[in-house]
């Protein structure tokens, strides 16, 4: 069977009650089980919890209901091109392996071509995403970024072009097509031998990019929208090293009224997720911001959040940088070596306090998108004049808390 442009809003509205990666309006809050939810493994039960103790508003002060990303996407799912899985296979020459350029848990990205929409023109260079026929994580994954990719357009975010959906007779074919981003990742810049080490300016750029992105999803939106999955192989990079965001397959709709989180089950990455997401299941757009204050130390290393392949206390990213306070004279022993001391020690510093203030423990006292922003643009800034790490002096830990409170 084939599912058409007209019946794919069918399928999704059938699909629906067994996805558990947003939160929707209106649902009952009791643990009840839906009848046709099935238990799959890692699958979350999704609920808004935590009110908080600020005093209710009147009836008449109060807002109307933001629309929720499945509303958004029903509004736009028009603007996505659906794919044929013929089509797509020859894209790929048959996903030949020489075209792979990418490989996760729920399936294998290939570089392909696909023709105009119009049919005229240069054929399009794109990356399909290859679903494994029998993940149903990866099913929900694919229908989340549909959903998600489809509702939303931001310059740092990764644009999605169309999905395929068709039956063959090796079963169900789930493909994503997006725009292809010919520098690959910033993971790819920052660990990978076979690439040269970006500058400590580009990595700010890089960043703030990303930081946008989340911005959007955070503040930029008619609901919240709490990533979960922020890392640096999911910030991908342009001809031009633009950032954009990708793989929004674990994205969820932030709590809503007076809740001040939403519960779930734990997934994600090993090393990034926030301590109180850990330990309780309790996930807000906080959450996001811790794993970006890890992302922000990678920059500033070289290193990964985890390696193993390290001495014992130098495995975990965040437990060796506490030996190197920001304001000491040996601070700057776990900077990238890869710089070769091209930087400003002022951004550098500047960047660090402010990874250290989005992990704070307290994940109220952690800043915003927003307020990260300003201060990133204020550390790309101190890059303008500086040639060496011994040109800078410390600059002021104050005027970053400042900044971002």
């Amino acid at each position: 069977m084939l599912f058409s442009c007209v019946c794919i809003h069918t399928y999704i509205l059938k699909i629906i009650p067994e996805m558990s990666c947003f939160y929707f309006k209106g649902k009952s809050k009791s643990k009840q089980k839906p009848e046709s939810a099935p238990e799959l493994e890692g699958q979350d039960r999704p609920r808004t919890s935590g009110k908080s103790e600020r005093p209710s508003k009147s009836l008449g002060s109060l807002p109307s209901t933001p629309k929720s990303i499945p509303d958004l996407y029903k509004e736009k799912e028009h603007t996505l091109r659906v794919f044929s899985y013929e089509e797509l296979r020859e894209a790929t020459n048959g996903f030949n392996r020489l075209l792979k350029i990418g490989e996760g848990g729920f399936g294998s990205v290939y570089k392909g071509t696909v023709r105009p929409v119009n049919g005229k023109g240069q054929p399009l260079v794109v990356a399909i995403k290859k679903l494994k026929s029998k993940s149903l994580q990866g099913h929900k994954e694919w229908m989340s970024e549909i959903q998600f990719l489809g509702a939303v357009n931001h310059p740092n975010l990764v644009n999605l072009l169309g999905y395929c959906s068709d039956e063959t007779e090796h079963g169900l074919q789930l493909l994503l097509v997006y725009e292809y981003m010919a520098k690959r990742s910033l993971d790819d810049h920052l660990f990978s031998r076979g690439l040269p080490p970006i500058p400590w300016k580009t990595r700010l750029e890089i960043i703030l990019g990303a930081a946008q992105g989340l911005a959007h999803l955070h503040e930029g939106m008619e609901i919240k929208v709490i990533f979960r999955d922020f890392k640096s192989s999911n910030v991908l990079l342009d001809n031009n090293f633009n950032a954009k965001l990708s793989d929004f397959g674990m994205v969820r709709e932030g709590p809503v009224g007076d809740h001040t989180h939403v519960t779930t089950r734990i997934i994600g990455t090993f090393g990034y997720a926030a301590p109180e997401y850990v330990k309780t299941g309790h996930l807000t757009i906080h959450s996001d911001i811790w794993t970006f204050g890890i992302v922000l130390y990678e920059i500033i290393t070289g290193r990964r959040a985890v390696e193993r392949s390290r001495p014992v206390n130098e495995q975990k990213l965040l437990d060796w940088v506490k030996g190197f306070p920001v304001d000491s004279q040996r601070f700057t022993i776990i900077v990238d070596p890869k710089l070769r001391g091209q930087y400003s020690l002022t951004s550098v510093r500047k960047v660090a306090r402010l990874a250290e203030m989005c992990l704070i423990k307290n994940h109220k006292e952690r800043p915003t998108m927003g307020q990260i922003i300003s201060v990133l643009k204020d550390a790309i800034a101190d890059c303008n004049g500086a040639s060496s790490s011994g040109s800078k002096s410390r600059g002021s830990s104050r005027e970053v808390k400042q900044a971002v409170r």
